[in-house]
């Protein structure tokens, strides 16, 4: 005997209100992030955009690599102070196939690293297609670079000290061109990413520090933030 059309109808019907349900869910906590957000910008005197298509296109590596480029939301963008001066941040939701993976956090050095540094924790599945030679561990994460000499001569004692205070909730940190990134997850509050900024601040330090520029001014250059274009 078949099953009566008015079940098929009664399923299709809780299914598509499941369905509804979760969108709303999600659509609320996407809303509520927006405003926390933002909130912090405006405490923070930093500029908030809701959608910033170009930004993610400055980074190859990491969570960009990992995920792929996306699209930037909900971004900070503004200026922190570290130990050695003042340095650009930004903060974004990291949004791949409609759906935010993770918040990227980037703190900016005045001058470009000769090579790239991935450092991943064991517990993520990392591999993926063209990724970097592997290194071997440091501290309690796994590194992955693109010049294994030029690795070696950044990745100091200091740095492993500095790598380790970031926390075990952040999948990945990476050393970029002028940047030092991080992905925390996706339900980052505020508090949780401003403690991740003095972390890869203090990572900055140790990578750049400002002493070893005679030529620089005591407080440093800082880029102006600009969104809809890389910086």
């Amino acid at each position: 005997m078949g099953i009566p059309a008015w079940v098929w109808f009664t399923v299709a019907a809780v299914a598509g209100v499941a369905g509804f349900a979760l969108l709303a869910t999600d659509r609320a906590q996407r809303t509520a992030r927006n405003r926390e957000r933002r909130r912090w910008a405006a405490l923070r005197g930093w500029q908030f955009e809701e959608t910033d298509h170009v930004l993610p296109t400055r980074w190859e590596s990491g969570a960009i690599a990992y995920y792929g480029v996306g699209v930037a939301k909900d971004v900070v963008a503004g200026s922190t102070f570290t130990a050695d001066g003042r340095r650009q941040v930004y903060v974004l939701d990291h949004e791949t196939g409609g759906k935010v993976n993770s918040v990227l956090v980037g703190v900016r050095c005045r001058r470009a690293l000769p090579v790239v540094i991935e450092l991943w924790l064991p517990s993520v599945p990392f591999q993926r297609d063209q990724m970097p030679d592997l290194l071997g561990p440091v501290g309690s994460r796994y590194a992955f670079v693109s010049e294994l000499p030029a690795a070696r001569k950044l990745i100091t004692p200091d740095l492993v000290d500095a790598a380790e205070e970031i926390g075990a909730d952040v999948t990945v940190v990476w050393l970029e061109d002028d940047w030092v990134l991080a992905a925390a997850p996706p339900n980052s509050t505020p508090a949780r990413l401003e403690r991740l900024l003095r972390d890869l601040g203090e990572l900055a330090d140790v990578i750049d520090p400002f002493e070893a520029d005679p030529e620089s001014d005591a407080g440093g250059e800082v880029h102006r933030p600009q969104f809809g274009r890389k910086p």
